[in-house]
């Protein structure tokens, strides 16, 4: 089951915030249709909205249809809005970033046509990457699995975040396929349950052997010898290697921490943001208070009670064990080991 797929001339998106009671799929055929669906979270995961915008960009540049010299003015306000849908997840900005560069270099090209190609083979390229990205870092972090291993994950890092595989889950994946005997617990992920819904979903779909638990468990099942490691995803990671991830996702690595637990970060290099120094400069976006006051659509709250509602939190260096990525696994001191890995990129 693919989290995008790309028709020609439109977008195939599966809608995540249906799963797993229906599989409802979304045909987006304009840039605007795209930034929705990134907005309401129907498409989600860090990779999987970088791809979903490359190719938002490509559908923009396909429904233009004035001159050549005002293209790149019309190209400018699409970048700008798919880049407004989600402010923290730096793999959207990596993606249209790419796909400006690559409008650059056609620059001294006149035939529309021949540049909307270009850009929609882009996007596919951009897909590809992130298809092969993704079985590497399986394939690296297969290595810090012991043979046998319960394993906690945080959100949704799977097929469903990403072109294909999964980050923190196709670690998992590769674990499972080498034969490990493995056991996966998934917490549940308040308010808009990606763990509960996604994670379970596309485990059980592969056979690998998974528990949900409600997030405030973890520490329970820490202090009980449960859990042998902690593998999340990232949204973004700061040049000292403090990484933003689903909200809950601090709150684990300190559980971990306390109890002797190693807790890894699997994420691509594109999530990797040295321009930011720290995680305190990373941008977190709150979200609708409704997701807090309700659960689809079923009151669960006070309808006029305030609420905060942080979609992401950030985990400090010191709690993250290794950051496992397809070029290797890194490994502190990460404000020098992370610039050493990109620089080699």
């Amino acid at each position: 089951m693919k989290a995008l797929e790309w028709l020609g001339d439109s977008l195939r998106i599966l809608d995540q915030t249906k799963l797993p009671v229906t599989i409802v799929y979304r045909d987006a055929s304009s840039y605007e249709e795209v930034a929705d669906a990134i907005e309401k979270m129907q498409v989600r995961g860090a990779p999987a909205i970088g791809a979903a915008a490359a190719y938002g960009y490509a559908l923009g540049a396909m429904k233009y249809e004035g001159i050549r010299a005002g293209l790149q003015d019309y190209m400018t306000e699409v970048k700008e809005r798919l880049a407004k849908t989600r402010p923290t997840a730096v793999n959207l900005f990596w993606a249209l970033c790419r796909m400006e560069d690559r409008l650059r270099e056609l620059y001294e090209v006149e035939d529309l046509n021949e540049i909307q190609k270009a850009l929609i083979t882009e996007a596919e390229n951009i897909a590809e990457d992130d298809r092969k990205v993704n079985h590497l870092i399986g394939e690296q972090g297969n290595a810090i699995v012991p043979e046998e291993a319960n394993i906690l994950t945080h959100c949704n890092a799977g097929a469903l975040a990403t072109v294909e595989f999964g980050t923190a889950l196709g670690v998992i994946r590769s674990a499972h396929r080498e034969g490990k005997k493995i056991h996966v617990y998934a917490d549940e992920t308040r308010p808009f349950l990606q763990g509960a819904r996604l994670t379970t979903f596309e485990l059980m779909k592969d056979k690998i052997p998974v528990t949900l638990i409600a997030d405030n468990m973890a520490g329970f099942l820490m202090q009980q010898d449960k859990i042998d490691l902690v593998i999340v995803g990232a949204d973004r990671i700061a040049a000292n290697g403090d990484t933003a991830n689903k909200i809950g996702t601090y709150s684990v690595a300190v559980l971990a921490h306390a109890h002797g637990i190693p807790f890894y970060v699997a994420a691509p290099t594109s999530t990797v943001d040295l321009k930011v120094p720290t995680g305190q400069e990373i941008p977190i976006e709150e979200r609708n208070p409704m997701e807090m006051r309700e659960v689809f659509g079923v009151p669960t709250a006070p309808a006029e009670v305030p609420v905060y509602n942080p979609a992401f939190d950030v985990t400090p260096a010191k709690y993250i064990t290794g950051i496992i990525t397809e070029k290797g696994i890194i490994t502190p001191p990460y404000s020098v080991n992370l610039l050493k890995m990109m620089v080699r990129s």
